[in-house]
């Protein structure tokens, strides 16, 4: 019994660990760390689990927040307007799932993500350029909005905000790959931090294991970011392009299984 809580507990560290690496780069470590967690766990409440995926994953993307912010010249003016609207609005997106239906969402995010990958992939000159196309009024009424539409996903629905920022910040800003996916861990630090607000106080989170999980993400946020900045936004376009593939693919199936009712 004892070596099977030791297995278990290290496939965890080494979920966080690739979970943090793949979210320094362009977001999406929870589809590694939430699942690792639902399988290692499956007797415990999904809010205590998912309170310990945010616990670590805000530190390991605070760490590489950190270290983009050392190595890129971070467009704050565009950051945090969007982060702080990202904060407001994850709470209604956290209400709304008391009213609004989540398998709805599905088939609509699926879409988006293959205009995102179709879109990204037919321009091979998207985002490797860093040419930011906004100032002023424009520029703070585009962050607060896409702030608070990214906020209200993650709060609602989450899996794939990582990405869709990265899109969004490339797409509508002019901003590179590199310095988007440093934009992004911005608004999921501010995001995540949303989460916690609710889920800490309420006992929510495994203190030992979102310790453990942490510092495994903060390793693998390193690693993440040492590939990021030292092989720039081309690296990340691959990742990218990666990811979203890995989520069409399970918005794919999520979706397939809700019309057959598998």
């Amino acid at each position: 019994m004892m070596e099977l809580l030791e297995i278990g507990m290290s496939a965890l560290v080494f979920a966080a660990f690739l979970a943090g690496a793949i979210d320094a780069v362009v977001g999406g470590g929870g589809l590694i760390q939430i699942p690792a967690l639902f399988a290692a766990l499956p007797g415990e409440l999904p809010a205590t689990l998912f309170g310990t995926n945010k616990c670590a994953s805000v530190v390991g993307t605070a760490n590489a927040t950190w270290r983009y912010a050392q190595r890129v010249r971070m467009p704050w003016r565009t950051i945090l307007p969007a982060a702080l609207s990202a904060f407001a609005l994850s709470y209604l997106g956290a209400a709304a799932v008391a009213w609004l239906p989540k398998d709805a969402v599905r088939p609509l995010i699926l879409l988006l993500l293959i205009l995102a990958a179709v879109y990204t992939l037919k321009r091979k000159e998207f985002g490797q350029v860093h040419r930011p196309g906004l100032s002023g009024y424009r520029e703070l009424c585009f962050s607060l909005l896409l702030g608070g539409v990214i906020g209200f996903y993650d709060g609602f629905f989450g899996p794939g905000t990582g990405s869709f920022l990265i899109f969004l910040f490339v797409r509508y800003f002019g901003f590179d790959f590199l310095h988007a996916s440093a934009s992004a861990k911005v608004v999921n630090v501010a995001t995540n931090l949303a989460a916690l607000i609710y889920f800490v106080p309420n006992g929510y989170f495994l203190p030992l294991l979102a310790g453990l999980m942490a510092l495994a993400n903060v390793c693998g946020s390193l690693a993440g970011t040492i590939l990021a900045l030292k092989y720039g936004s081309g690296f990340v376009r691959r990742v990218f392009l990666f990811v979203v593939g890995i989520l069409i693919i399970k918005f794919a199936w999520d979706t397939l299984a809700l019309l057959l009712h598998i």
